[in-house]
């Protein structure tokens, strides 16, 4: 008896959510003030990063900016403060858990108070096929897009959730939810990232830890030039064209301001999750073969290669 009142309850709370969200699509949600909150963003040095600091801090909130790239994220500090915000950058490689844990500590001695959201925004990909790519840029993918969540988190979880407040962003990629070819490190990384952030998601609401939110950023590919080449069939390419970063930026902003679990962006991109799950594996397959998107890194690939024998004909 218990089972079925449980059950019943159940599927009234999962009608109830459906027709809430398909709402919220149509009158959008208020949006929640960040001014004043402490956002740590790590790859702030270029591409999302940089993007991701000046629309924080063009909504009031002070930004700690983590990079390897000492010089560009201090370029990304200078942006923010010309534009009038707080900025705060340090030299972080966030696949060493100890430099993440020992600058942690040192931003709260710093600015004497805690993170409050946190963005892992930091990505790499190896750009060759697998079985050319050297194990070293395989362990680098993973560290970099998989690991370093880890690290962060740690770092900055207990705080948010000891003050029940916080708000934690992992901007992951469509790529982690269906895959294409040549770029196994990159998508197994990014399945990784959605899979340690939707855990950990879940792992909060268990605790009912209602404060802290979480927001899973799921781009398709922006032309920050980190897939450059990347090329599908061109009809196709039309109507899903190489994300503009800004545009990219305040769609997961957006979504951030009011608490969205989840974004796919474009919302076109929500199509090949559901084919994936709903669609037999061949339907898939042949799917990706109309579009271009099967051989759709083999540009891509090429001009990485490009890249890395160019300079070796000068030495």
């Amino acid at each position: 008896m218990i089972f079925l009142m449980d059950l019943q309850m159940m599927l009234l709370d999962v009608l109830y959510y459906i027709l809430r969200n398909s709402l919220r699509l149509v009158l959008r949600p208020r949006t929640k003030p960040i001014d004043g909150e402490l956002v740590l963003i790590t790859g702030a040095g270029g591409g999302l990063g940089r993007l991701f600091a000046q629309e924080f801090a063009k909504h009031g909130a002070e930004v700690v900016l983590w990079d390897t790239n000492a010089a560009s994220n201090g370029q990304t500090a200078q942006l923010v403060r010309e534009a009038g915000g707080k900025a705060h950058a340090y030299t972080v490689d966030v696949t060493c858990r100890e430099d993440v844990y020992r600058h942690a500590d040192l931003v709260r001695r710093d600015l004497g108070r805690d993170v409050t959201m946190l963005v892992n925004n930091a990505g790499v990909v190896a750009g060759e096929r697998m079985l050319d790519c050297p194990d070293e840029l395989i362990e680098r993918t993973m560290r970099v897009n998989c690991h370093a969540l880890f690290w962060t988190v740690k770092a900055f979880l207990p705080q948010m959730k000891a003050q029940n407040h916080g708000h934690v962003v992992t901007i992951a990629s469509v790529l982690g939810l269906f895959s294409t070819a040549c770029v196994e490190d990159y998508c197994a990384s990014k399945f990784a990232a959605v899979g340690f952030h939707e855990s950990m998601a879940h792992e909060l609401i268990a605790e009912e830890i209602n404060g802290v939110k979480t927001t899973l950023v799921c781009p398709y590919i922006v032309d920050t030039g980190m897939f450059e080449g990347c090329k599908i069939r061109e009809e196709v390419e039309l109507i899903l064209p190489p994300l503009d970063p800004q545009y990219c930026v305040e769609q997961a902003m957006n979504a951030i301001l009011i608490d969205q679990p989840l974004v796919c962006i474009p919302r076109l991109t929500y199509l090949p999750v559901m084919s994936r799950a709903l669609l037999p594996w061949e339907s898939n397959v042949v799917t990706y073969r109309f579009m271009g998107s099967d051989k759709c890194m083999y540009p891509f690939i090429d001009s990485k290669k490009r890249v890395s024998i160019g300079p070796a004909k000068n030495e």
